[in-house]
């Protein structure tokens, strides 16, 4: 599409999305869900964005995720009042205080991995005499919040039981790890082990008389690997909406299949093995590449090119011997290394169909980190 009317039209360093890409990953993972007999419970925070997710909804989805309660807050100001998942731990008066608002208007569950995270929310809701749902994170080998595996997830559901106000309705974890390994069998092999942790912790808490309705699990690159463990209720992939260049590497995703693009144009060619574009670290975050690649994005124009470096406006590009172009002022299309970032930097994206830009959607929940 190197001639299509909205790499002209816009300005740059922009977001475009095409259409039919987009729709052909909502809907690929949806089936696929189906397929497993699972729930399908999107990321929000991969697009922060009310039209994709009414579009996510359309095809079967059964709520959303989100990260933080800012997400939770956008959903519910667009009306958008499915069973919501907050993926992450709640502390502080503040955010407590928000969450009890948010409980009068939408059905929210909660993640917890400690005592000290379920109590004060015990405190507060059951002062109001409301109830929350909550699930408890399982640290399944990302190594960042969540409890271990086994009997450390039998003793706390113990003690959440017992708490007012709350009801312990399953467990949930990121295989994220899976997602970083060296090969596609390893990353099979940790998406697989962190699965079937989850699942014999479930199975613990029943065999103790533990109701457990969710066990949940999430991440796109060990999507498809994870969820083959029998005993899964939900899956929570985010960036198959869009895909970004972490997914090519285990060969089931190449570029043909990324529907968010960054357009950038080039500023400046200063010598004939570099080019420097308008998108830099603002645009493009500084994610590092994933392993086994270089660079701060995949040129879709110029494959063989490698984004070396990032200042905060400037892209520079390097560029192998024999390289015709690109001229000062051609456009570029770049594949993010890593989407959801990208994403939060921009205030809208521009929604592309047959070369035209025919939508431009506001990322609603841009910047609600808190």
């Amino acid at each position: 599409m190197n001639g299509a009317p909205y790499r002209k039209e816009l300005d740059t360093p922009c977001l475009v999305v095409d259409l039919d890409r987009l729709e052909q990953n909502i809907a690929e993972m949806a089936e696929y869900a189906r397929s497993r007999g699972l729930a399908l419970r999107p990321h929000f925070k991969t697009h922060k964005t009310i039209e994709i997710a009414q579009l996510q909804r359309q095809y079967g989805a059964i709520g959303f995720t989100c990260a933080k309660l800012g997400e939770v807050e956008a959903l519910v100001e667009a009306g958008v009042l499915d069973d919501i998942l907050v993926a992450y731990q709640i502390v502080g008066e503040q955010k407590i205080a928000r969450l009890l608002r948010l409980l009068e208007r939408a059905r929210i569950t909660v993640a917890v991995d400690s005592v000290a995270v379920a109590e004060p929310l015990s405190r507060a809701v059951a002062a109001l005499g409301k109830r929350l749902d909550v699930v408890i994170e399982v640290d399944t080998g990302l190594r960042r919040a969540g409890v271990q595996p086994g009997e450390p997830v039998l003793r706390l559901a113990h003690e959440l039981v017992q708490m007012p106000g709350l009801r312990l309705r399953g467990l949930m974890t990121h295989e994220g790890h899976a997602g970083r390994a060296p090969t596609t069998e390893e990353m099979e092999q940790l998406a697989r082990a962190a699965g079937e942790a989850l699942v014999s912790s479930a199975a613990l808490l029943r065999r103790h008389g533990v109701s457990v309705d969710i066990v949940s699990v999430g991440s796109t690159p060990a999507a498809f690997a994870t969820t083959r463990v029998e005993g899964l209720t939900e899956m929570r992939p985010g960036t198959y909406v869009f895909y970004d260049a972490a997914a090519f590497r285990f060969g089931r995703i190449g570029p043909e299949r990324v529907a968010l693009r960054v357009l950038t144009t080039v500023i400046s060619r200063p010598s004939p093995d570099r080019a420097v574009i308008d998108a830099g670290s603002k645009t493009l975050t500084s994610d590092p590449p994933p392993p086994g690649r270089t660079g701060y994005g995949y040129v879709v124009d110029y494959p063989m090119a490698t984004i070396a470096r990032l200042s905060e406006e400037h892209g520079v590009v390097e560029l192998p011997p024999g390289v015709d172009g690109p001229v000062v002022g051609e456009r570029l299309e770049i594949i993010p290394n890593h989407v959801c970032p990208v994403v939060n930097l921009q205030d809208e994206l521009f929604a592309i169909r047959n070369g035209e830009v025919v939508a431009t959607w506001r990322v609603a929940a841009r910047g609600r980190v808190r």
